[in-house]
């Protein structure tokens, strides 16, 4: 059963190309399935999150991070009485735009394409799922419906008006600007609550998977993390209860307990936020003027704290800056390659290319097929086109 103020599939605004309707699954189901059977999703297994993809087996990829993010974000809308099924179709959705090498190679890239109408990875999703994902005869992407369109575009917060980010101030990505235009996405409201449970499940993921990927990787210990909220009291509840545990099983018990306060907080604040505004539809939630999904005030101060601790000693460790100087030569090299020599991109991207028009036109084009990446893929073609000296070895 579902809540009058989930999104229900017979009320769909559709899709921008009519379909007939499935007869054994809901529109809501059709979106994931087609974002998992998509390209965009199976690249996912060779893009990393902090680590480059060759550093080791056990690390996340952004494949696994989005499928533990789907699972978050499933629990929760469950309990709440929300669409399971678009909540897990916009977090398989949500990373579908990042370049290789995680944000470093994001960050690369929206510097370079900043001549052209910026960069940003929520924008470049919807890019896929709309455009260049092209299997289908009757259009060009996966043609999903507008609410899942939606919670990708938005399920951080609104993009526009007073509620947005100050981030979104300037122009809006044209990766963005040119889907709304074909479909008003509403950029000035706040997206529906499976988006927003979306949203803070890929916090949960990424909080909880990123302690375990710095312990394994020796940029951390256990001791380090008994020092900090949360991970603390996690620890010394394990050796409360089961003293003299071996090291990984540990580790596992308080991670898992840190796992679960933070799903446990979320349901617990989106219940009691749900009782007092009373909501009577979707509609009643995008209009609220804030998110009903999110952190208890003391636990979100409490991760800022642990945030904080990974920026430090993970995200800005040496070793791991080393890497990102290393693999931004990659996409600092092959970037403007392509853009001067656009006939290096394969033979499918050459009517793409020939259609172009201008300058802005070929970058996007280019930056279409540098995203798409994988870690590996770039790497080698890093040293193919550009040669091993180029880019330096890896750690």
């Amino acid at each position: 059963m579902l809540a009058p103020f989930a999104c229900h599939p017979d009320q769909s605004r559709g899709r921008l190309f009519e379909e007939k309707l499935s007869s054994f699954r809901s529109p809501f189901q059709r979106d994931r399935d087609r974002i998992i059977h998509s390209s965009a999703f199976r690249r996912l297994k060779h893009k990393t999150q902090v680590f480059v993809e060759h550093e080791g087996d056990y690390y996340r990829t952004r494949l696994t991070h989005t499928i533990e993010v789907a699972q978050v974000a499933r629990t929760i809308s469950g309990v709440l009485g929300l669409n399971t099924d678009l909540a897990e179709a916009v977090a398989l959705a949500h990373d579908l735009g990042h370049t290789p090498f995680g944000h470093t190679g994001e960050d690369a890239m929206e510097r370079l394409m900043a001549p052209y109408g910026g960069f940003d990875h929520n924008a470049q999703a919807l890019r896929i799922v709309t455009r260049l994902e092209r299997h289908y005869a009757d259009f060009d992407g996966l043609n999903l419906t507008w609410e899942t369109l939606e919670g990708i575009a938005k399920h951080n917060g609104p993009v526009r008006g007073p509620n947005a980010e100050e981030k979104h101030a300037g122009p809006l990505p044209y990766a963005l600007a040119e889907v709304n235009a074909a479909w008003d996405l509403e950029l000035d409201s706040h997206a529906s609550a499976e988006a927003q449970v979306a949203a803070i499940a890929d916090d949960v993921a990424y909080s909880h998977h990123d302690l375990h990927d710095g312990l394994r990787s020796g940029l951390f210990n256990e001791l380090d993390l008994m020092e900090l909220p949360v991970t603390g009291p996690a620890f010394e509840e394990v050796d409360r209860l089961y003293p003299g545990l071996d090291k990984m099983r540990r580790r596992h018990e308080a991670l898992r307990r840190v796992f679960g306060r933070m799903v446990e907080d979320v349901i617990a604040v989106a219940q009691n936020r749900l009782v007092a505004a009373q909501p009577k539809s979707v509609a009643d939630i995008r209009h609220m003027g804030t998110t009903v999904i999110r952190f208890s005030k003391p636990l979100y101060q409490e991760l800022k704290v642990i945030r904080s601790f990974l920026f430090h000693r993970m995200y800005r460790a040496p070793s791991v800056m080393k890497e990102r100087a290393r693999v931004t030569q990659v996409i600092d090299g092959l970037f403007p390659l392509f853009l001067a020599e656009p006939g290096l991109l394969p033979a499918e991207w050459q009517p793409d290319v020939v259609g172009a028009e201008g300058d802005t036109e070929l970058a996007r084009i280019v930056c279409d097929y540098v995203a798409g990446m994988t870690d590996r893929f770039a790497l080698s073609e890093g040293e193919r086109l550009l040669g091993a000296g180029f880019i330096g070895s890896p750690l």
